[in-house]
């Protein structure tokens, strides 16, 4: 093992570690402050480090193989012999299968079973009969996952290639072993089920968070802001006490239906004020936090900044690396849309290639880009919701989300990171994601052996799949990719004609974001709670109003419309506030 290798596997080891912490933090941070179920957050953490793991490798997947190539030479280390080659390789393809299948486990059967277990908690369950009772609600996924595996196993795979597989890169992807050949088919379902969750997630996430980091204002609190509260509290319990007092004290007096409602509206008013001083207390109690975020907030404006350039640059990446296979892919959809060689210049692909040069620059951005789009996939999770359509089962908030919600979302995840996998070597960075920073030396003047190009680096060139398999050796996570893609083209064709939705789905979000602050960008921990309790409480308010009005109109109609005569209004201050009136009986006016 030389020192480059010894230094990619204790980075990523590091990496993963402090990954793993990351992970215990967030199902620690989002999980609901009292509704919390302790074998949920072991699955999911366990999980999330299965998924993290996953993450790290296809850096480390990339760095080793672009280890193995001389860029001075364009020829094979010396160390780098087949074997050694074969080696690496074999170790990197048990590691890609041990965590799919790892992840897929944990999709199919351990996630829905502790999913399922926790539905069964009741007072009058034993353990027992929770176990018996998730156990045969997975017993479905576990005949799903068996069906998938026997199609993969007996189905055919594509061989009409009509001319195309003359490249010895398509011929080394056909599969002959069957149960290689059903892991990658299990492998593609998940893939197109990871594709559209990576549309409906990733994409929205990938344009906030960038504008959620520009257009957040952390909050400052103030003891100005509690004496407002505190005056304006005080002033809805005079009122309230003068409409009940009134109310209480004269037998020749009753409350209107319209001074029900404002004395309705005027204890709602109350309640969120409660609120907000709660609120406000516990900012109080931070306020250090809060004073460090609007100092840092410069600072955040400039990330973010760099975030939607990066972001933007992305996009255009994909589009053009797109539209190039589309144009020039030898068999198009008949092999999930596969390129040997791209034709039109991709940006993000360019500063990666030369990145290489400068080994771990190379490493540490693609790392970084990975972790860019497994952040945005969480930003999207939250602000989009568990949901089907526009039905909403779930909401994922710090502090507030249910075990449910915990883990429906990490299955979310698990599944977007195989469509980050497939975007980053087949779309993002297509050359740079099949062999990293290889060079080639395509110049031999003798016509035997391979070209030495240490004294001509002119004539230094990227790896392609028409470079010789000698000197250039693909990335295991590009090589199994393009095996799904080759012998299952469906597959392939719909996780390439994904990314256009995904491009444009990126593109009106961000528009419509960069115009248009979305509920929740901008505010803090507090802000948010309290946002979402007082739309709740909005909405239960109406919902009494209207049976309310809809009781006052059956009682009005039975008592035949006969009633005492309307007298004059007073609105006191607080009433005008909250948008109604208080009416009183007693005098002749109308």
């Amino acid at each position: 093992m030389t020192a480059q290798t010894a230094l990619i596997w204790i980075t990523a080891a590091v990496v993963l570690v402090l990954l793993v912490l990351a992970s215990a933090i967030f199902v620690n941070t989002y999980k609901h402050r009292y509704d919390r179920d302790s074998f949920v957050s072991i699955v999911c953490i366990l999980a999330l480090t299965s998924l993290f793991a996953t993450v790290c490798l296809l850096p480390v997947d990339i760095a080793l193989v672009s280890s193995t190539t001389s860029n001075k030479t364009g020829l094979k280390e010396p160390w780098a012999t087949p074997e050694a080659v074969n080696h690496i390789l074999l170790q990197l393809k048990v590691l890609y299968y041990f965590l799919y299948s790892m992840n897929a486990l944990m999709c199919l059967l351990v996630i829905p079973f502790a999913y399922f277990l926790y539905e069964e908690q009741d007072e009058e369950t034993t353990m027992k009969q929770r176990i018996l009772g998730a156990l045969k609600y997975c017993i479905g996924l576990m005949v799903l996952l068996l069906v998938l595996f026997l199609i993969g196993f007996f189905v055919p795979v594509a061989r009409d290639m009509h001319g195309h597989v003359d490249l010895d890169y398509f011929r080394r992807l056909l599969l002959e072993n069957h149960g290689e050949r059903a892991l990658t088919f299990i492998t593609g379902v998940l893939l197109s089920l990871g594709t559209i969750l990576y549309i409906i997630y990733t994409a929205p996430g990938f344009a906030l968070l960038p504008v959620s980091m520009i257009k957040s204002v952390p909050a400052v609190s103030s003891t100005a802001t509690s004496s407002n509260l505190n005056q304006e509290r005080l002033e809805i319990q005079e009122e309230i006490r003068f409409l009940e007092t009134r109310a209480s004290g004269s037998t020749d007096y009753r409350l209107t239906d319209k001074d029900r409602r404002t004395l309705e509206i005027l204890k709602r008013r109350e309640r969120t004020l409660l609120r907000k001083l709660r609120l406000e207390n516990e900012a109080n109690q931070r306020s250090w936090l809060l004073r460090l975020k609007a100092a840092l907030r410069p600072f955040t404006i400039l990330f973010g900044l760099s975030l939607l350039f990066v972001a933007i640059g992305i996009w255009v990446s994909m589009l053009l690396t797109a539209i190039d296979k589309v144009t020039n892919s030898p068999c198009g959809k008949r092999c999930g849309y596969i390129l040997p060689h791209t034709e039109i210049f991709n940006p993000v692909n360019a500063i990666f290639v030369s990145a290489s040069k400068f080994f771990p620059l190379d490493y540490a951005l693609t790392l970084i880009l990975v972790l860019d789009l497994f952040v945005s996939t969480i930003v999207g999770i939250s602000f989009v919701g568990i949901r089907f359509l526009w039905v909403t089962f779930f909401k994922v908030r710090k502090g507030r989300t249910r075990p449910q919600g915990l883990l429906i979302s990490t299955v979310i995840l698990t599944l977007t990171v195989l469509a980050i996998n497939y975007a980053l070597p087949m779309v993002i960075a297509p050359q740079y994601g099949h062999y990293g920073g290889q060079l080639y030396c395509f110049r031999n003047p003798t016509g035997t052996g391979p070209a030495d190009c240490t004294n001509h680096p002119e004539f230094l060139r990227p790896c392609t799949e028409e470079s010789s398999a000698d000197i250039c050796t693909p990335t295991v996570v590009s090589t199994f990719i393009n095996r799904v893609a080759l012998n299952f083209p469906f597959f392939g064709a719909f996780a390439f004609w994904a990314q256009f939705v995904f491009l444009g789905v990126f593109l009106v979000a961000a528009l419509t974001n960069l115009v248009r602050t979305p509920r929740g960008v901008g505010m803090d921990e507090a802000e948010e709670e309290f946002a979402e309790e007082e739309e709740e409480e909005s909405l239960l308010g109406e919902s009494r109003r209207r049976l309310g009005a809809a009781w006052d109109d059956m009682r009005n109609a039975n008592e035949g419309g006969s009633g005492g005569s309307v007298g004059s209004r007073t609105t006191s201050p607080a009433a005008r506030d909250t948008g109604a009136n208080t009416t009183t009986y007693g005098s002749n006016e109308v």
